[in-house]
């Protein structure tokens, strides 16, 4: 039986154990489809997942990788030929199903997307789930309302993958992007990926009052708890936040004043269960007008599948910088 690598993670009588292991190449049942995956990419929390410092799989053993990119390699839905290109992200991957960090991925046609014209597997790798959620992000905004004209658009945790994407993305829709990250030696690479200006996480501080001075048009934050609590109070009229990450803490205090006297909004992005058009919307606008002009610039480093743990070590002791790639 042809057999295909894979990166699986185990929590059982020996704990919590991961490597690459020689698994039997799946047959698509009826609405599946396989793919033969040909890049993924490394999120936070495939981090957490492959280390077991988080508690992100539902049932054990599963392979890791919340994105997979490839083609179709044998369909047994009628939406999907053989040799078409596919991008998958989310849904039940490396939590209740087995993900991208393997030579193929067999999962229910609903998931997928096709693969639009100005992108290719690859490329839609680099986007992964990171694009995605900064995409999410953007479009939450924009049907708000946000334009240009309310200000600039800060960008916190802007020198990880979802941030760095978001202050590409913005920049190519002519917002002024404000990055935050605590990495002065990424203030070029930001600078190049079209951030007006850079600043520490130490510029945000001393925002106590319910209302502070409104600095903002907007924000995507990917930090969470204080921080988010600062920029409530320092948000313009009308201004919009969408809230991404928590690696800063789940707890938000604040006041509803931002939110009443201002009119603020904040709008919470989860990527995993995109409906299916408003995904393929996403994935429309990445291949075209929010692609970035140098989206390679987003790669800070690709592996291979033994490359793995090192990265996840590194991802949590924050040593990384935009999209981490994987090749299979």
């Amino acid at each position: 039986m042809p057999t295909y690598p894979a990166f699986r993670i185990h929590q059982d009588a020996q704990g919590h154990h991961a490597g690459i292991e020689q698994l039997p190449r799946p047959t698509p049942a009826a609405g599946e489809v396989l793919i033969r995956v040909g890049w993924s990419g490394v999120n936070y929390k495939d981090a957490l997942a492959g280390t077991g410092r988080g508690k992100i799989l539902r049932t054990f053993p599963l392979v890791g990788g919340a994105d997979a990119a490839g083609v179709v390699e044998q369909s047994a839905h009628p939406c999907y030929q053989n040799g078409e290109a596919v991008v998958v992200t989310g849904w039940g991957l490396t939590h209740d199903h087995d993900g991208g960090f393997a030579g193929y991925l067999c999962c229910p046609a609903e998931w997928l997307v096709p693969i639009p014209d100005g992108l290719d597997p690859r490329r839609a790798g680099i986007f992964g789930t990171a694009g995605l959620t900064a995409a999410l992000a953007v479009h939450r905004m924009l049907v708000n309302g946000q334009e240009p004209g309310l200000g600039p658009i800060l960008v916190t945790g802007a020198s990880g993958g979802v941030g760095a994407m978001a202050v590409a993305i913005l920049a190519r829709l002519g917002f002024s992007v404000s990055a935050v990250s605590g990495k002065p030696e990424l203030t070029d690479w930001l600078r190049h990926l079209g951030a007006a200006e850079v600043l520490p996480r130490e510029a945000l501080a001393g925002a106590t009052r319910p209302l502070e001075k409104a600095r903002w048009g907007g924000a995507v934050d990917n930090v969470g708890g204080e921080l988010l609590a600062q920029i409530t109070r320092t948000i313009a009229p009308g201004g919009n936040i969408a809230a991404i990450g928590l690696v800063g803490g789940h707890e938000l205090h604040t006041t509803v004043m931002p939110f009443i006297l201002r009119g603020a909004s904040l709008l919470g992005c989860n990527s995993v269960d995109i409906p299916y058009p408003l995904r393929r919307t996403l994935w429309n606008h990445l291949a075209s007008d929010w692609q970035p002009p140098d989206l390679e610039a987003l790669v800070s480093e690709t592996v291979a599948l033994e490359g793995l743990p090192p990265v996840f070590e590194d991802m949590l002791a924050g040593r990384t910088h935009g999209r981490v790639l994987v090749a299979l």
